[in-house]
């Protein structure tokens, strides 16, 4: 990839580093190195391989949940994100296309009646969700009868289904596979009720930083940069998204 064109630095690093929020939220993208304490997982290593093409430091900004992130967008705290595609986010957020495919499913106790994904939209159905979470923002659109019950902090959502017997816990799919092996009286819907698409974002207005970025994307995708880093981390079962269109 040629060098960064300096306009597109000067636009994605404005304070000469390049501040990356982080959502720890999502433990298929980042996690806490025990080692260390710093970020890792594929989110980090791309905002690492970034910031040295940009030829700037990088800062990390992190955040527990993906709705703080985007509430934070118009802030001017953060530069680079990693979050799922979304219209609503897209207000305040310019996103390149996706480099990872995850899938949002549910968790029911073992004994629940629910089999099927189509089965969820019912009265008196009610589903914990980490709140502005990707598949929270999709669910209010997509569902019509059923109950989202919105958790503050995404990570806890699962528990808190557990400890009110709600019907249902939405979330991502790893997660909730790993969960399940350690809870033996829950399990977790086959199937999917979306595909979400997880991108690199900047605050809107940055349009030469979005095409650099957009490229970027695209160039470690095709060179094998995102699976070694998903790899890395553990997270081999996350999908590596196709090429742009």
């Amino acid at each position: 990839m040629p060098p960064a064109p300096a306009d597109a630095v000067k636009e994605l690093a404005p304070t000469g580093t390049l501040r990356t929020a982080i959502n720890f939220g999502n433990p298929v993208l980042a996690q806490f190195d025990p080692a260390n304490g710093e970020p890792r997982g594929v989110s980090a290593a791309l905002g690492r391989e970034l910031a040295r093409r940009l030829g700037v430091p990088i800062e990390f900004v992190p955040y527990k949940a993906a709705g703080q992130v985007t509430a934070a967008a118009r802030s001017g705290v953060w530069d680079i994100a990693f979050l799922a595609i979304d219209p609503a986010r897209a207000v305040d957020i310019a996103f390149t296309p996706p480099y990872v495919l995850i899938e949002g499913t549910y968790l029911v106790p073992n004994d629940s009646p629910l089999r099927a994904i189509d089965e969820f939209d019912r009265e008196g159905v009610r589903i914990a969700v980490g709140e502005g979470s990707a598949y929270h923002l999709y669910l209010k659109r997509a569902l019509k009868r059923a109950k989202l019950v919105a958790v503050q902090t995404p990570s806890d959502h699962v528990s808190y289904f557990l400890k009110e017997r709600l019907e249902a816990a939405a979330g991502v799919k790893q997660p909730l596979v790993r969960f399940v092996a350690e809870n033996p009286g829950v399990r977790v819907i086959e199937g999917r009720f979306m595909v979400i698409e997880q991108a690199m974002g900047t605050p809107q207005g940055r349009p030469e930083g979005l095409r650099y970025l957009r490229g970027y994307i695209e160039e470690v995708k095709a060179s094998g940069f995102v699976a070694r880093e998903l790899g890395r981390s553990g997270q081999a079962d996350a999908t590596v998204a196709p090429p742009a269109p």
